[in-house]
């Protein structure tokens, strides 16, 4: 595993309706424009998207959006990122989003959010690569998704030796530290890889 220089965020194109879900994504935005962590995100305008990157960019950041053509031309791009990649699928967004990452965070958001984490979760259940994935769990957003994760451990869907490897931040100030721990953990995995797949 290499230096963590990118994040990876995953949030909601909607702010919800818990302030702290946009406190938190400001705070987010501000405390890895301060670490010099390049943020990696869909390129949205709105919800908690828009104002993780905005937060970056006002704090002196640099930030990278990865948005699909069809999103583009709804006109729900943030154009003042410091670089734009525009995709002809969702798919491809996502392969870009990973290859650009060195770690991934997730904030509140619907089932766009819930699908991107999980895909990331099974890639490293499948040791296709072992990149930390933190949960921000703010006003206990994630916490169903823990009690699942359990229930399929519990049920013998999760098999031993497949556990899903990711870390919970109860703050954004627990979020780099927890990266940057898991980061520290996953290097053996990483290495155990063959070799491309711990850059997959």
């Amino acid at each position: 595993m290499s230096e963590i220089r990118s994040i990876c965020v995953f949030c909601g194109s909607a702010n919800g309706n818990d302030p702290a879900f946009a406190e938190a994504a400001r705070a987010l935005g501000r405390a890895l424009a301060a670490a010099g962590i390049r943020l990696v995100y869909g390129g949205g305008s709105i919800g908690l998207m828009g104002t993780v990157a905005r937060e970056v960019l006002a704090a002196g950041g640099t930030v990278l959006g990865v948005i699909p053509q069809f999103l583009v031309d709804r006109e729900v791009m943030l154009p003042e990122v410091t670089e734009l990649i525009v995709t002809q699928d969702m798919h491809q967004r996502k392969r870009i989003m990973f290859e650009q990452a060195d770690a991934f965070v997730a904030l509140p958001g619907g089932i766009g959010t819930l699908e991107e984490v999980v895909e990331q979760m099974t890639w490293v259940q499948l040791g296709q690569h072992a990149k930390p994935i933190v949960l921000v769990d703010i006003a206990g957003f994630w916490a169903p998704l823990a009690g699942l994760l359990q229930h399929m451990t519990a049920t013998g869907f999760i098999r031993p030796g497949f556990e899903v490897s990711y870390a919970v931040a109860a703050s954004i100030a627990d979020v780099l530290p927890a990266v940057r721990a898991t980061a520290d953990a996953a290097r053996p995995a990483a290495a155990a890889l063959p070799v491309g797949l711990d850059k997959l």
